[in-house]
């Protein structure tokens, strides 16, 4: 039978919290990022102009419908030899992870918009306001409440994937488990590690997007 000893990771502990710390930085670069492209697709797909609509759709399209493990592998790989720009593993991993996720967060934004009242729109042009001034101060703020949960489980599913930059050799919690793993030939008790330091970062955010759920659906 076998018997598991944990003590071993003890000698790898700063590898471990090494890690992590690029694994959160990784999770907010491409939150950040895939934000930025979320709300950029989610206007291009509220535009009057059918280039921009179209344009954003087959973005959102492609990187919805393709894993993201081929995506970064794809940036990494094969976008260098079309652009003739040179990409780092971690250059690959931000621009990979931050589409991905922008494409899902282009929909949560657009659908957040689009569920607000037509009316306030109106109002705020019958108040001389300009669409985009009405869309600061009257649209977004109003959508942001009904999108935050949905947007907070989408950067939550952003950690989860930062996990496959590992393939890239960048050196994240995972990538490190795996150097711990081969040194001390302790793969179980590593992984074991590894998942369960996942699983105490994302437990308590499910919890706190549950009670955002509960909240903002009793104050509507």
């Amino acid at each position: 039978m076998y018997e598991w000893d944990f003590s071993i990771l003890w000698n790898y502990q700063w590898l471990f919290l090494e890690g992590l710390g690029i694994t959160i930085a990784f999770t907010a670069a491409t939150v950040l990022g895939g934000l930025a492209v979320g709300m950029t697709a989610a206007f291009c797909l509220l535009s009057p102009f059918r280039i921009l609509r179209a344009t954003a759709l087959a973005f959102i399209e492609v990187f919805r419908c393709t894993p993201v493990l081929v995506q970064l592998i794809w940036c990494y790989y094969a976008l260098p030899m079309i652009s003739g720009i040179e990409m780092t593993p971690v250059t690959a991993s931000v621009l990979a992870l931050s589409c991905y996720g922008g494409s899902f967060y282009a929909e949560i934004i657009r659908g957040g918009i689009v569920s607000i009242d037509r009316g306030q729109s109106e109002a705020a042009a019958a108040l001389g306001m300009t669409p985009a001034l009405a869309m600061r101060r009257i649209i977004l703020p109003q959508a942001l409440r009904r999108m935050l949960p949905a947007l907070m489980n989408q950067s939550i599913l952003q950690f989860k994937n930062t996990s496959l930059v590992s393939v890239l050799a960048v050196p994240d919690l995972v990538y490190q488990g795996q150097i711990a793993a081969h040194d001390s030939f302790r793969p179980l008790e590593t992984y074991t590690a590894v998942a369960v330091s996942y699983f105490m970062i994302l437990f308590p955010l499910t919890l706190l997007v549950r009670h955002l759920e509960r909240r903002l659906g009793k104050s509507e």
